[in-house]
């Protein structure tokens, strides 16, 4: 059972999306009420988009505001990025695809928090500020995949690696989000320092093929966003960050969750690999 403001932004996200989809609907319904208001359809979803917010801003008050506003341009990026992948020219298609994979990412993060553990639900569930270095990495992709296609126009047409990359983020988003749905109250975007009452050791479902499902789905998706967008160079700096990045977070996380169940942690970690590769995680000897 989703929360209220777990609802809220599903039907702000859905609703953004559609919105976004509208015109290009209506137009090929041979309908373009638009046409006489609008010669440029970037003015057109800039007003759309000014509207629907001010549509929030009426409607909703505080936490629920703040949710509101991040759903609906989610959701907008999502189906603009559908737009692209339909309609632009082919050497831009790929980026529609990747705008909406990258919606569908943040969006749903905040989601399955608001359906599987909403006592942590925040703003930061949308992980849309994660790290500075998270935004320096993404703004770098959009860079290469701009000057790759400006002089290599041909690089970026779609292929059977933009669409391995995008079978890698699939599987790597449901995965990562059956980990979550799977641990519930036990899942929290931070590691936890002290152990709660009712924190579990999560060994079932997709815990059982990996320690750390949601990791690894995120490792995936990662570098299959850098697939789709068919960048040589940040594939290589997404896959090495990643890897670096992860590796110290397993060791950080199996440090508390040794202390936290010791014994029992220590046959969990026996019998079951973390999933990334060539992360062993922490290990000690009981």
């Amino acid at each position: 059972m989703l929360c209220r403001d777990g609802t809220i932004s599903l039907i702000c996200f859905t609703v953004a999306g559609l919105i976004s989809l509208f015109p290009e609907i209506l137009s090929r319904l041979q309908l373009d009420i638009y046409a006489s208001y609008f010669t440029n359809v970037w003015l057109l979803h800039a007003v759309q988009y000014a509207v629907i917010n001010a549509f929030a801003f009426l409607a909703f008050r505080d936490f629920s505001y703040q949710v509101a506003v991040r759903a609906l341009f989610l959701g907008y990026a999502f189906g603009i990025g559908i737009l692209v992948s339909m309609i632009a020219p082919s050497s831009w298609q790929v980026f529609g695809i990747y705008m909406t994979v990258l919606a569908t990412f943040h969006y749903s993060e905040f989601l399955a928090i608001a359906w599987a553990n909403p006592a942590t639900l925040s703003i930061d569930s949308f992980i849309l500020n994660h790290s500075i270095i998270y935004g320096v990495a993404a703004s770098l992709s959009w860079l290469e995949f701009s000057v790759e296609r400006y002089y290599f126009q041909n690089m970026k047409l779609p292929s059977l690696v933009s669409y391995f990359g995008l079978t890698l983020c699939i599987s790597g988003e449901i995965l990562r989000k059956l980990a979550m749905c799977t641990a519930k109250h036990n899942f929290n975007h931070y590691v936890q320092s002290e152990k709660s009452d009712n924190h579990e050791l999560v060994t079932h479902g997709v815990y059982g093929l990996c320690r750390h499902p949601s990791y690894v789905g995120w490792f995936y998706w990662s570098v299959g966003t850098q697939l789709i967008l068919q960048n040589p160079l940040c594939f290589v700096a997404y896959a090495w960050m990643s890897w670096n990045f992860f590796h110290d977070r397993v060791l950080m996380e199996e440090v508390t969750l040794f202390d936290f169940f010791g014994e029992d942690y220590a046959e969990y970690q026996r019998k079951v690999g973390t999933g990334l590769p060539y992360i062993s995680g922490y290990k000690v000897n009981l």
